[in-house]
Parts: structure tokens; C-alpha cells; sequence
């Protein structure tokens, strides 16, 4: 190779370092930029945030997999539906679920929206009746619990076509038909009454479901659970109005939809969840003769109201969430307080700095120049895992960032800060058995980075094997050793090894000074190629001495 051509190819080597050192730093930079603009900041876990953890035990002898499977998916789509996110549902042990949900200030009310087991019934309304009152003469105004047998509705207050005779072209039922007030005497019915899906029940409306705020529905045995919906979801239709648009589940659920409803027709079909009626719609109302519905439908608001957006939303969230095929009951709660976790992530975040400080100090004494790369690394890895870690956040990919995953990234700070230690020993090997510091960044890289590799990929296994296999707390801290591993394979190739190359190719890094790189690693002073491409640099002492030892014999 000519003396030109080696140039070039030594111009365009330290062109291509400092595009992959300048692209790191940039991408490092810019994520951590973008996610501040965007003001993100990673989800945190229960012991961080606060907030409230419960164990449910599936009841019943019999329970398989695939229903414990079915209820775990209900169940995380009922508490996304609730607007908080870093929650966990999981399995643990037999017949058994762990729902723990971060940053939630009222637990009960979050444990009462989740842990409904109930299956969602449809049934037909047979009338409407008044609030419960205490019956005349009692001094106690205590009424039995509702699991007993109610009477039928009479015949002025049933809601029959017939009775109802709705107007097509208003949608609404002309007559107007009162409550029943022989069931003021009767409390709503327990769902624990025996046979509660096939009785005839008396059930408080939700949201005035029942043509009023306190007015109450008689309803009829089930005619379908809430199996047969597929989907559901509140929006606006044409007109601004919030509506509740529904599909149903394959060829039997439409099928069976349209039985119930063609029995129903121009009826009250009322939707009940967990002992409350969320919606009573009237069946085609503004049809002369029933339609198959083609396993899709519409439900909206009747009267000058309608329902309102929360309505909607309730109701869409009760269809798509409501039938879980097991029943659940709560075994232990807990709630954890903010402070607690407040003072977690203090004491967490300090160990881990603290530790941090001292790794610092220690590379920046003891290799002197190149500890500011071992720094410089260290800062853009920590960048760049807050990006990611805040971006994870907002999906559902990652599991949160707790205690354990903080300990996740601390134990990862000794594996990176062992990579930068394996290759700078590879350097001092190098720089021991004669040949300068210019030559050894290069060389020394090449063997330095099998070890590295091999290394980190025994950590990145192990971290994938632990996070498939475990559960909680562990999988988070596998989540976060395995994301830090695969950081630092990517900085140790696209950071360290092009700047640390540069490094070596500089005079004036290369020097005698204190916090030289040579002195790091105790080389001594360094001479210059004399030209580009021809011969190498000796280390002054070793190869100049072994010259002279030879009869003045050059190197």
C-alpha cells in the first residue's frame, strides 16, 4: 500500500469514528430531549407510586387454565378501562390472581369497579317499581334481604308491547306507564339468591336506567349472558348523540342475539351487571317489523336526554367487561401509601448514585484520561435508558419501574463499567508487550470485544430465561438487567471502541502529562509514526532500550 493510499484510508477510518461517536451522542441527546419536551417520565410500580394490590381466589373445585387465562385478560382490560396504567394482572399460584395497580388515591372504589364477578345477564323488564320503603308500623325500618320470591307485576303496570304501544316515528312508547307500587315493600335482590340468573329479580337502576333516578326494574329470567358480546364502544353517531355500538360474538351470538331480541320486540330488554341494570333499551323502536340485527348493533338514549358520554362509556365498559366465566372473591388487599414509596425511590436512587460515585471516581484515578470515556458512556446510557424507559411507559410492553427494576439497573452498572475494565486491560496487555499506545486501541479492541460479548450475552440469556419464567416483582428486574445489557453492547461498539481509537490516535491524549492515556496505562511517554502508513511507534524505554541494547539496531 502507497504511502497516499494508506492516508486516505486512515482519513476515512477517523471520518467513520467520529460519525458513530457523534451519532450516539446525538441519538442519546435527542431521546432525552424529546421525552422531557413531552414532559414523560417512567411508569412507576406499586411500591414507588402507591396504590393498591389484591389477591382473588378463582371459587369452585374445577377451575381451568383457560378460564383463570380468560379472567386475567378481562380483568386488565377492565382496569385500562379504568384510566390508570403500570397495572399488573397475573396468575399466582393455584386458582388464584394478583391485580396490583400504581397511582391510585380511592383503592375501594377501584377494587369495586375490578372486581365485579358477576356474569352480565339480559333480561327482559317486566315493569317498573318504586325505591324500597319501610313498611308501615315498623320501628327498626329494617327490610329482609332480597333473596326471596317476588310477586308479578300486575297487569296496568306491565311493560308489554301491547301496553307500551310504541310510535315508530318518535321511537317512544305512547302510554305512559307508571311504577308498580306493590314493591315497595320488597328490597332489591341479593345476587346471592339461589338461582339468581334464572329468577325474576328486583334491581336498582344505574344512572336512572330504569325511567328514573330512583325507579327501580322487575326483570325477568336471563335470556343471555354477556358471553355472546364480542365488543363494544361508546361514540357519537351522526347527530352528536352518544350512542353505544356493539358487536356480537361469531355466528352463535348473533344468532341467539336475535332470538332474544325478536321475543322482545318493541320491549324493554334490560342489560344487568353484578345487581344493577346499566341500560333498558326498547328493541327496534323505530321499526314497524323486527330485523335481524346481522350481528351488530346500536344502543341509544330514549327521551329528550338520551345518555350522557359517562353513561356510554360505563355501558360499553360493562359490555366488554362483564362476563368473566369464573367467580372471584378477594383474599387479601393492601394498599400501599405514596409516601412509603416516596421514600423507597429516595433510598433506592440514592444507593444506586452513591455506588455510582465511587465506580467514577475509582476508573477516573486509576486510568486517568480514559476514565472521562468510562464517564461520558455511563451518562449517555443513562440518557438513553430514560427515553426508552419513559417511552415503555405509555405501552404496555414494559412492565413498571419498581424497586426491582431500579436494582435491575444498578446490577447493570457493574457489567458495563466491566466492559470498559476488560477492554482497558486488553490496552495495558497491548501497551506491556512493546507496541505503543496508537497500535493498541486498535488491537486490543478486537480481543477485548469477544470477552465483552461473550460476557453480556451470558447476563442477556439469563435475564430473558428470568423473565419468562418468573412473575412480579423478578420479571421487572430481568425486564430492566436485559434492557441496560443490550445498551451496553450497543455503546461498547458504536461509543467506546470508535472514541477510544481516536483517543489513542491524538498527540496530545497521548502525552506524559498526569491524565494521559499513556500514564493510565503505564506506557510513558509516546513517539509519532513517521509517516502515514509506514512503521509504528515505539514505547519509550521498551523498544528504544531493546535497540540500543542490540547494537543501536532500529526498530
Amino acid at each position: 500500500m502507497s504511502p497516499k493510499s494508506g492516508g486516505r484510508a486512515q482519513r476515512r477510518q477517523r471520518r467513520n469514528l467520529w460519525i458513530s461517536v457523534i451519532v450516539v451522542v446525538a441519538i442519546s441527546l435527542g431521546s432525552f430531549a424529546a421525552v422531557f419536551a413531552a414532559k414523560w417520565s417512567p411508569r412507576l410500580g406499586l411500591d414507588l407510586a402507591g396504590g393498591v394490590s389484591v389477591v382473588y381466589t378463582a371459587e369452585g373445585q374445577h377451575v381451568s387454565q383457560s378460564d383463570l387465562d380468560e379472567t386475567v385478560n378481562i380483568l386488565n382490560l377492565r382496569v385500562n378501562g379504568l384510566g390508570v396504567s403500570g397495572a399488573q394482572v397475573q396468575t399466582t399460584g393455584k386458582n388464584q390472581i394478583s391485580v396490583s395497580i400504581p397511582g391510585v388515591t380511592d383503592a375501594q372504589q377501584v377494587l369495586n369497579e375490578i372486581g365485579q364477578t358477576a356474569r352480565m345477564y339480559f333480561r327482559p323488564v317486566e315493569c317498573y317499581a318504586y325505591p324500597e320503603a319501610a313498611p308501615k308500623g315498623s320501628k327498626d325500618k329494617v327490610l329482609p334481604r332480597g333473596i326471596g320470591t317476588i310477586p308479578a307485576c300486575s297487569s296496568g303496570s306491565q311493560l308489554t308491547a301491547a301496553n307500551l304501544d310504541i310510535n315508530t316515528s318518535t321511537g317512544e312508547p305512547t302510554n305512559n306507564i307508571p311504577p308498580d307500587t306493590q314493591y315497595e315493600a320488597y328490597p332489591s335482590t341479593s345476587v346471592e339468591k339461589p338461582n339468581y340468573a334464572n329468577s325474576t329479580v328486583l334491581l336498582p337502576g344505574l344512572s336512572g336506567a330504569c325511567d328514573g333516578a330512583e325507579v327501580r326494574c322487575v326483570l325477568g329470567p336471563s335470556q343471555m349472558s354477556g358471553h355472546s358480546i364480542a365488543s363494544a364502544q361508546a361514540t357519537q353517531n351522526q347527530t352528536g348523540a352518544w350512542v353505544v355500538d356493539y358487536t356480537l360474538a361469531g355466528a352463535a351470538g348473533s344468532a341467539l342475539w336475535d332470538k332474544v331480541a325478536q321475543e322482545n320486540f318493541h320491549q324493554l330488554l334490560g342489560i344487568e351487571l353484578d345487581g344493577e341494570v346499566y341500560s333498558a333499551p326498547i328493541i327496534q323502536p323505530s321499526q314497524a317489523t323486527f330485523s335481524s340485527f346481522d350481528g351488530k348493533g346500536e344502543i341509544s338514549g330514549g327521551g329528550t336526554s338520551g345518555l350522557s358520554e359517562s353513561d356510554a362509556q360505563n355501558l360499553a365498559q360493562a359490555m366488554n367487561f362483564g362476563a368473566l366465566p369464573i367467580t372471584l372473591k378477594a383474599a387479601t388487599s393492601e394498599t400501599v401509601s405514596a409516601t412509603l414509596g416516596h421514600s423507597a425511590l429516595v433510598a433506592g436512587l440514592g444507593a444506586g448514585i452513591a455506588g455510582l460515585v465511587l465506580v467514577l471516581l475509582y476508573v477516573l484515578f486509576y486510568y486517568r484520561g480514559l476514565g472521562l470515556v468510562v464517564i461520558s458512556g455511563l451518562l449517555l446510557t443513562a440518557l438513553m435508558l430514560w427515553a426508552i424507559i419513559s417511552s415503555l411507559g405509555h405501552t404496555s410492553v414494559a412492565p413498571s419501574f419498581d424497586l426491582a427494576g431500579i436494582t435491575g439497573l444498578i446490577v447493570s452498572i457493574g457489567i458495563t463499567v466491566d466492559s470498559y475494565i476488560v477492554y482497558f486491560e486488553r490496552l495495558k496487555d497491548e501497551t506491556r508487550s512493546g507496541r505503543s499506545v496508537r497500535t493498541s486501541v486498535d488491537r486490543g479492541f478486537k480481543s477485548a470485544w469477544r470477552t465483552v460479548w461473550a460476557a453480556d450475552f451470558v447476563s442477556l440469556l439469563a435475564a430473558i430465561v428470568l423473565y419468562l419464567v418468573a412473575v412480579g416483582n423478578v420479571k421487572g428486574f430481568a425486564f430492566f438487567l436485559g434492557l441496560s445489557t443490550i445498551m451496553d453492547m450497543a455503546v461498547t461498539w458504536f461509543y467506546t471502541r470508535p472514541l477510544v481509537i481516536l483517543m489513542g490516535q491524538s498527540p496530545r491524549l497521548q502525552g506524559s502529562g498526569a491524565f494521559s492515556i499513556a500514564t493510565g496505562l503505564g506506557a510513558g511517554p509516546q513517539t509519532q509514526n513517521p509517516a502515514p502508513g509506514q512503521g509504528v511507534a515505539v514505547r519509550a524505554g521498551v523498544g528504544a532500550g531493546a535497540g540500543a541494547g542490540g547494537g543501536g539496531g532500529g526498530s
